[in-house]
């Protein structure tokens, strides 16, 4: 089986990301998709196991195995959380859909490190673009603010939500240039300095619930394996 089969024939879940999810699309935007597949049982039981990952088939398409999916949302991966909370689900079948009520499952505080810590190799390569070139990736820095700004609410909250809402307009204006990298700088600081205050009296629970995501997956395997041998063993 090829890995674009996988994608094509085995996805539980996919979903529209990047600045339309956010919505800070502009007619010049791309279309990010993300999914989520399950390959089948028995490709598990060889020596060469399916891939944890898959780019394509179409273009600014990528996909994850849900194994991999489920790990790296328990560690509070920014890109694997936002995904489970997209706004624009293009499809997600019963398996898919057990995962998206997963969603509050695997959020904890374990996102003030994670998020904050992609925040901060964000801001490392926006000061070294501006040390080399005098000026900032400007889209690179808007999603800086974003990013931070996602952070901070969602641990003021405990609840994960990508449109950026009325900050939009400001956003752009950043990602155009028309705002100075120290306004940009001083706008990043505030909100690492709100983040860090939410994080002290965040209402996430201290780990994400393990236990119950793996009973989900485990679910899932076993159903895969019994619908190749539905009599069992010989």
């Amino acid at each position: 089986m090829q890995p674009e089969d996988l994608v094509r024939d085995h996805t539980i879940y996919a979903c529209v990301m990047g600045s339309r999810a956010f919505g800070l699309a502009t007619e010049s935007s791309d279309t990010d998709r993300r999914g989520v597949f399950v390959a089948p049982a028995p490709l598990f039981w060889r020596f060469e196991k399916p891939p944890a990952h898959v780019e394509g088939p179409r273009p600014e398409q990528f996909s994850w195995e849900l194994e991999r999916f489920c790990a790296l949302a328990l560690r509070g991966n920014p890109n694997i959380l936002e995904c489970l909370h997209s706004p624009l689900v293009e499809h997600a079948d019963g398996t898919g859909r057990e995962l998206l009520a997963l969603r509050e499952a695997f959020l904890s505080r374990r996102v003030h490190a994670t998020f904050i810590g992609y925040a901060r190799d964000q801001r490392r390569r926006l000061d070294a673009d501006v040390r080399a070139h005098g000026a900032p990736r400007w889209k690179h820095a808007m999603h800086l603010l974003r990013l931070l700004a996602s952070a901070r609410d969602l641990l003021r909250t405990g609840r994960l939500a990508l449109d950026v809402g009325d900050a939009r307009p400001r956003l752009l204006a950043v990602k155009r240039g028309e705002v100075s990298w120290s306004e940009v700088e001083s706008w990043a600081g505030r909100l690492a300095d709100e983040a860090e205050r939410a994080g002290r009296r965040t209402p996430l629970p201290a780990e994400p619930d393990q236990r119950r995501v793996e009973d989900f997956l485990v679910r899932v395997r076993h159903a895969s394996a019994l619908a190749h041998h539905p009599a069992g063993p010989a």
